[in-house]
C-alpha cells in the first residue's frame, strides 16, 4: 500500500506544562511539522504569522488563558542602534564572521555547553549532549546556516547562531557566545550583525523569536528600534513597551480551532 503525506498541514497542540518565562503559569503551544517538498514555503508563511521553527517543528504559544509571547522582528531600513549598541559595535570589532553550512561541530558544542552551563544551567536545554546538539544544528529542511565569529581570521571561537534564511528576512533560531565575555553585550552584537547580514542581503526583517513582557529573560529584545510584534493577527510597531500587558482574560482566548482555521497557508500548486 503506498503511503503519502497529507496535502495540507496538520496542527496539534502540546500538553499544558510550566512556564519557562513566566512563574505560576502554564505554557501549551501549536504545531506542526515540517516536512516535504513546500517545507520552505510554508516555514516562510508561518514565520510571518508568529511560529517559530525548531529542528522538523514550527510552533507558536497557544496557551489557554495568557498572551504574552509575541513573535518579535526588527525593520531593518527603520533600525538605528542606540547609543549603548554602538558601544557594542566597537567592543566587538575585532570579531570575524564566518557563514556555513548547518553542521555541528566539537569546537561549536564546547561553546555551547560552557554557555549552558554559566548561564542557563536550569534550563530546557541543560542536559543535551552532542549528538542532540548536532540534531538542533543539523536537522533542519529548510535554508539554514551557522553563522560563526571568531576573534580575528582563524581565531578562537566565540560566538555562535544557527540563522534560517527566509523570503523576507533572516530568523536567529538559537545562539551562544562565551560566558567569560558577557561584558562585551555578544548577544546584543550578534543581532546588530544579522541587522547588517539582512541588508547585505536586500532582506527587510530579522526575526528575534519571543518578546515576553514581564520575563527578565527576553526583555533585552525591547532595547532594539524599529521593532514590530505579532499581535492578533497582525505585525504592529512597538513604540512603548510598557504599553503591553502580561494578563489576558481566558475567555479572550481563541478555541485551538478557530486559531488553526484562521492560519493562512502557502499554495502548494506554484
Amino acid at each position: 500500500m503506498r503511503h503519502s503525506l497529507p496535502l495540507a498541514p496538520q496542527f496539534y497542540v502540546t500538553a499544558p506544562q510550566p512556564c519557562p518565562y513566566l512563574p505560576g503559569r502554564m505554557e501549551r503551544k501549536l504545531f506542526t511539522a515540517l516536512q516535504g517538498d513546500t517545507a520552505e514555503k510554508l516555514n516562510d508563511s508561518l514565520s510571518k504569522q508568529g511560529f517559530r521553527r525548531s529542528q522538523n517543528v514550527l510552533y507558536r504559544p497557544s496557551c489557554s488563558d495568557c498572551s504574552a509571547c509575541l513573535s518579535a522582528r526588527i525593520d531593518v531600513r527603520r533600525f538605528q542602534p542606540a547609543k549603548s549598541q554602538r558601544r557594542a559595535l566597537k567592543r566587538n570589532a575585532n570579531l570575524v564572521r564566518r557563514v556555513s553550512s548547518p553542521w555541528a561541530t566539537e569546537d561549536q558544542f564546547s561553546l555551547f555547553r560552557r554557555y549552558l552551563d554559566a548561564r542557563h544551567a536550569d534550563g530546557g536545554m541543560a542536559d543535551m549532549d552532542i549528538f542532540e546538539f548536532a540534531a538542533m544544528v543539523e536537522e533542519t529542511p529548510i535554508r539554514s546556516r551557522v553563522v560563526e565569529y571568531t576573534d580575528g581570521r582563524g581565531g578562537p571561537l566565540k560566538a555562535v547562531c544557527l540563522t534560517d534564511v527566509l523570503d523576507d528576512g533572516v530568523s536567529m533560531v538559537y545562539s551562544f557566545y562565551e560566558p567569560e565575555l558577557h561584558k562585551k553585550s555578544l548577544g546584543t552584537w550578534m543581532i546588530l550583525d544579522h541587522v547588517e547580514i539582512a541588508r547585505e542581503a536586500g532582506l527587510p526583517y530579522v526575526y528575534l523569536g519571543y518578546w515576553v513582557p514581564g520575563s527578565t529573560k527576553m526583555g533585552y529584545k525591547a532595547q532594539f528600534g524599529a521593532l514590530e510584534v505579532y499581535r492578533r493577527g497582525q505585525w504592529e510597531r512597538m513604540h512603548d513597551s510598557a504599553d503591553y500587558e502580561v494578563e489576558r482574560h481566558p475567555l479572550s482566548t481563541d478555541p485551538i480551532a478557530e486559531q488553526v482555521a484562521n492560519i493562512s497557508l502557502p499554495d502548494s500548486r506554484s
